[in-house]
Formats: structure tokens, sequence, C-alpha cells
């Protein structure tokens, strides 16, 4: 995203899964990010499902990240060209799968999956996927205990985020600082990387 402020990304309105096809179509090269502008539910026009929108932003290699309130009637997602590296989640590879299978995939899409499964990142995920708890982590947790039990029990969707949160990680320092303010804050019976306002 180049550090360009979001407010300066073109709006894409869509209000039929086909509109935003085409446009990832005729853009897909583009280096830039895009707010997919849509409808909620409930609104004066069309609701396109969130699914349809990423499943159509992957077939064409980008991915989505921030949602964002628009107005009283409409809604944001920044969707982006996916980065080499970036990692794969479960979900998202199971869209592919249904992408494929539809045959809907584009051929720049079948060019970022190669790409990830040369570089490591299709898979990179997969150990946090299935929740598996990393050596460093448990060694963290054996020194507080109550922190593994703890941490156990958080919902599912919070452990895999705190797991992705610390593999993604670009330094070993960072690395260790998460997994110690997993083991802290577990041990408080509280959760890690959580922002303000976040449950």
């Amino acid at each position: 995203m180049a550090n360009r402020p979001l407010a300066q990304f073109e709006r894409v309105e869509v209000t039929e899964r086909q509109q935003w096809r085409d446009w990832l179509s005729a853009n897909h090269r583009q280096t830039d990010s895009v707010w997919v502008v849509t409808f909620k539910k409930g609104a004066s026009r069309p609701l396109v499902p969130y699914g349809d929108l990423v499943e159509e932003a992957l077939a064409f290699g980008w991915v989505d990240s921030l949602p964002r309130k628009l107005d009283e009637e409409r809604t944001m997602l920044l969707m982006s060209p996916r980065k080499p590296g970036s990692n794969w989640s479960a979900v998202n590879k199971a869209r592919i799968d249904t992408m494929t299978e539809a045959g809907l995939m584009h051929p720049a899409g079948l060019a970022k999956i190669e790409q990830a499964r040369a570089d490591g990142s299709w898979s990179a995920l997969d150990a946090v996927d299935r929740l598996e708890v990393p050596p460093d982590l448990e060694t963290a947790f054996d020194q507080r205990p109550g922190s593994a039990e703890a941490f156990a029990a958080f919902p599912a969707s919070t452990r895999r985020g705190i797991l992705e949160w610390i593999g993604n990680a670009k330094r070993a320092e960072t690395r260790a600082a998460r997994i110690a303010e997993t083991a802290e804050k577990a041990e408080r019976r509280e959760r890690a990387n959580q922002w303000r306002g976040r449950g």
C-alpha cells in the first residue's frame, strides 16, 4: 500500500458479484489497493455477500483486509494484490478449491498459488489452522502455572489469531516478545494481541 493514506484509495461500488469480477478482470494487474463499496443488508440496493467478494478477489490474486463503515447504507472492504510471501489461511485455501472446481480461477490467481507453493507461504499457516502450540510457547506456558489451560479455554478463533500473530513475527526478538506477552496474559486469563474494543 506504499504507506498511502487509506482515504486516498479508489472506491469501487458493486451491487452484484459479476461487477466485482469484471473490475478485477480489467484491473487486477494494478498495484494499488481499492475499497470495494457494498450495500448493507436491508439497504436500498442489493447486498453482495462478503464470501462472494473474497472468492473473486482470490481468483485474480487479490486478498481482503480492512473492513470499514462508509455510511448508514454502505460498507467498505479494502482489497489488495496479494504480496509475495503472505501466508494463506485454510479458509482461503478452501475458497480456492471452490473456485477451481467451478472453473473460475484466473491465470493471475493460479500464478499466486504457484508462487506461494514455491516460497512456503501456502503451507506456513497449516500448524496455526490446526491450533498447534509451538514449542517455544509451550516452554513459556510451563513457566507460568495455569497459562496453558487458560489459553486452551479461549475460543478457537482467538487462539488462532494469537498463534498467527506469533508466527508472523519477522524477527526473533519480536517473536520472543509476543510469546512472553501471550504467556503472561494467559496466566491472568487475558488474551494477547487484542485491540481496544475487540472482544
